[in-house]
């Protein structure tokens, strides 16, 4: 069943919200010290019994994006980006009044709780009188990431909870051991690792920008030992570099079923470092960071600046390497734009092979969006003119591409709508605004003409040749797809044709993209030409 927070939390990538960083340690003072925001004094209306049972649902959603946005100009893009934008909203309870916000980590919980708890109780309280708490948790659907809290009983020289998977919630350290053969019996398996059982090898989709990097990640978790270590995955946001970390591992429990991985992020290993050091625990902390057999550390790039850190991976690197292990970096930017990396971690970095992720291009975001549709359990009626659309508009980042299919599916399921064209375009404003290249009405129709070598002033008269109005009806079409305008705002621009022309013309050219492989070439090529 897909909950409200399916309309929030869908098009916002889950994973980076870990970038906390120095930038997000500054900015606390200037958000303790802003003003408070005063209550407003009318009451919120009553409501009406006759709503659909998902309208308070939805009435939460537009809630919470009205009190994002506020907060994204109170905190600036950096914070809101790092701690607000991944909240989800859970579960409203009118009678205790209590509303829970989830994040995907406990230490992105506590930051916010710590943080920001105040801010947003305040906000929804002014937004919604009925809430009278705000409860800031875990999102109680997020596997934990694996943790190297020491004092844990050990096992295989490694440590772990002999027990079952309760020991996550108590407070009791979790250790990582390996994965004994047949799956996890023991309570060790992937949870304890760390590692999303959605994201492997089966379920990454390749092209030509991700296989060199997919292959170089395959090889990394081959029986076979690599020619190469350690492998560095470098990629923007979004693009895939965390799906091959988690397949490495899955591939590498598959060939060594008694292997020994670690999966963290490069801020938890900061974290975890530092408490160890506040305890006196380093040397427990280097004997059993220095087990592994593979070690994967994601978003590298945040361990800038910390000296000690740096030190101690950089000896952990050393030590792994010695004894043949295998190691896997991810980051956003290469090894030699890492500033503040001391010299000696920079060249452990790119010593091995790094492997450039580049944006995906259309044929691969097409191919990952009906990837994506193909492992709903239940159909989910959309349409493959939607999924061309979301494919060629949203080219920046693949999670957001994925994101807007999920909030478009939610949206349908939780209204009752059909996924189509216009509810795209409705309801993924924010996201298509962002990614759209600021193609005018006027190029498109100077494409087109020049493309079907017809004269520019045909556009905008009144012959109805077919030799003319074709053209005429794919530069419609074309200018529908690619730009903002409504449709009686593209009929100006055609000669002062009606919006019923143009609807019209969109819909008889969607359909013969279907039954017409040459109208289908002809539309990709000047859309190739339009967006190059």
């Amino acid at each position: 069943m897909v909950t409200a927070a399916a309309l929030n939390g869908l098009e916002a990538g889950g994973r980076g919200l870990e970038a906390g960083g120095q930038n997000g340690l500054a900015g606390t003072a200037e958000i303790a010290a802003a003003p408070p925001i005063p209550p407003r004094a009318k009451s919120p209306p009553p409501r009406d019994p006759r709503k659909p049972e998902n309208q308070d649902a939805l009435d939460l959603a537009a809630d919470w994006a009205d009190i994002s946005q506020g907060l994204r100009k109170d905190l600036g893009q950096q914070l809101y980006a790092q701690w607000i934008r991944p909240i989800q909203l859970g579960s409203f309870c009118k009678d205790t009044g209590t509303l829970d916000l989830f994040l995907p980590t406990e230490f992105s919980a506590n930051w916010v709780a710590d943080r920001f708890a105040d801010r947003l109780s305040l906000a929804w309280k002014i937004a919604r009188g009925e809430v009278r708490n705000v409860r800031i948790a875990v999102h109680p659907g997020r596997r934990p990431m694996a943790d190297l809290r020491l004092g844990g009983t050990a096992r295989g020289g490694l440590g772990g909870h002999g027990g079952d998977s309760r020991g996550l919630g108590d407070g009791r350290a979790i250790g990582l051991a390996a994965r004994e053969p047949g799956g996890s019996g023991d309570g060790l398996g992937l949870a304890s690792i760390g590692l999303d059982p959605s994201l492997t090898f089966t379920t990454f989709v390749t092209g030509t920008t991700n296989v060199l990097a997919c292959n170089a990640a395959q090889r990394m978790a081959a029986i076979e030992t690599p020619q190469f270590s350690p492998l560095y995955l470098k990629a923007a946001t979004g693009q895939g570099k965390t799906h091959l970390l988690h397949a490495i591992g899955h591939s590498f429990l598959a060939a060594h079923p008694r292997a020994r991985i670690f999966y963290c992020s490069a801020e938890r290993f900061m974290v975890e470092f530092v408490q160890a050091l506040r305890q006196n625990q380093m040397m427990e902390f280097k004997q059993r960071l220095r087990g592994f057999d593979l070690l994967l550390v994601d978003d590298i790039q945040f361990i800038i600046g910390k000296a000690s850190a740096q030190e101690e991976l950089l000896y952990t690197i050393d030590a792994l390497l010695a004894e043949g292990k295998r190691l896997v970096f991810a980051a956003d930017r290469a090894p030699q734009a890492l500033d503040g990396v001391e010299q000696r971690l920079l060249s452990r970095l790119s010593m091995g092979l790094v492997a450039d992720i580049q944006p995906a291009d259309i044929d691969l975001r097409r191919a990952i969006l009906e990837a994506r549709l193909a492992r709903f359990s239940a159909p989910t009626g959309v349409p493959g003119d939607v999924v061309e659309f979301l494919a060629r508009t949203i080219n920046r980042n693949v999670r957001e591409a994925v994101g807007g299919l999920n909030k478009l599916i939610a949206y349908a399921q939780l209204t009752g709508q059909a996924v189509s064209l216009q509810l795209a375009e409705e309801q993924l404003t924010d996201i298509l605004s962002a990614n759209r290249k600021r193609i005018t009405i006027d190029e498109i129709q100077r494409t087109v003409c020049q493309f079907y070598r017809v004269d520019r002033t045909e556009m905008a008269s009144k012959r109805r040749a077919r030799a003319v109005v074709r053209p005429r009806q794919v530069a419609m079409y074309l200018a529908k797809v690619l730009t903002p305008r409504s449709y009686p705002e593209i009929g100006r621009k055609f000669g002062g044709r009606d919006h019923s022309t143009v609807i019209h013309a969109v819909r008889l050219i969607e359909d013969l993209r279907t039954r017409d492989a040459d109208m289908d070439g002809d539309v990709r090529t000047l859309l190739r030409q339009l967006e190059d």
